[in-house]
Order: structure tokens, then C-alpha cells, then sequence
């Protein structure tokens, strides 16, 4: 859906880009309205998608955290059992507990990277739909600023060509 968004913005930038000028208005161009408001209507109606898209991937990231919690506990429990059925002689105990010991170690080290792995994967999805957002945003920003600009700029002359008939008008007689 990224890509959907990113077309669009894509889209609409070349459209202000490819605008013809407006006479005398260095920085204002002409564009059509119908046309881009539908690319901004498109634009609102899939960020919403984007974000539950994120939303999706926390919620994954979290199930994916609970099970190698559950899979850290399964390991410490059959460490712990193994270590208890092993109880003969002290050097078959202190076998088994170094045994015990270096099951849980290496289940924490699973678990630690696990979530480390998960973190940066979510991190990273985060960022690049934040990125895809903020840039949507200015995008949109930028082009109701400038059609804001635009449409103040020919109300007003609009406005100088009826001051101008008009005045023109009351001097003849």
C-alpha cells in the first residue's frame, strides 16, 4: 500500500510540476482541482490502511516476544527437570547443574537476540512508514498552500477586474 500512497503523492507532484503558469505569477501554475482532490481523497483514504499496517506489525512484534518468553520458560523447565533427575553423585549434580546453567544461558541469548531481532525489524517498518507518512503530509501540505495561494491570488484579480470595469464605467458618464 506504500507504493499505492507514494504513486499518488508521485502523481500529484508531477501534475503541480507539469502545471502551466499563470501570467505574471512566477511561482503559481494552474492545475485541476477535481483531479488532484481526487489523488488527496485516494491519498486520506489509504493512509488509514498504512497505519493499521503498523499497527499489525507492533501487535505481531508483541506475539513474536510472548512466544519466545514462553519458549525461554519451556527451556528453563526442562533444564530444571533435567538437573533434578541427575541428583546421584555430586559430579553427576554438578554436570547436570552446569548443564542446567548453560541451557538457560543460551535460551536467555536465544530470547535476548529474539527480541533484539524483532525490535530492530519493527523499528525499521515503523520508521519507513513514518517517513511515508510525514512525506505524504508535506505533500499535502504543500499543495493546499499552494492552492490556497492560488485561488487568493485570482479572487483578487477578479476583484481588480470588476474595480477596474466598474470604475471604468462611472467615468464616461
Amino acid at each position: 500500500m506504500e507504493n499505492d500512497v507514494q504513486h499518488l503523492i508521485d502523481l500529484l507532484y508531477d501534475m503541480i510540476d507539469n502545471a502551466k503558469g499563470v501570467p505574471l505569477g512566477n511561482e503559481k501554475c494552474v492545475i485541476e482541482r477535481d483531479r488532484a482532490l481526487d489523488y488527496l481523497d485516494e491519498i486520506r483514504a489509504q493512509l488509514p490502511a498504512e497505519i493499521e499496517e503498523a499497527r499489525k506489525l507492533l501487535a505481531a512484534r508483541n506475539d513474536y516476544i510472548s512466544a519466545a518468553k514462553k519458549e525461554v520458560e519451556n527451556l528453563k523447565t526442562r533444564a530444571e527437570s533435567s538437573a533434578k533427575q541427575i541428583v546421584s553423585e555430586s559430579e553427576t549434580l554438578a554436570a547436570a547443574r552446569a548443564q542446567g546453567r548453560d541451557i538457560v544461558t543460551r535460551a536467555e541469548q536465544r530470547a535476548n537476540e529474539l527480541c533484539r531481532v524483532s525490535n530492530e525489524y519493527t523499528d525499521d517498518t515503523l520508521r519507513r512508514a513514518e517517513e511515508a507518512l510525514a512525506a505524504a503530509l508535506d505533500e499535502l501540505k504543500a499543495s493546499h498552500s499552494s492552492f490556497v495561494s492560488a485561488s487568493r491570488d485570482k479572487l483578487q484579480d477578479c476583484r481588480r477586474g470588476l474595480d477596474d470595469s466598474g470604475s471604468g464605467k462611472s467615468g464616461d458618464k
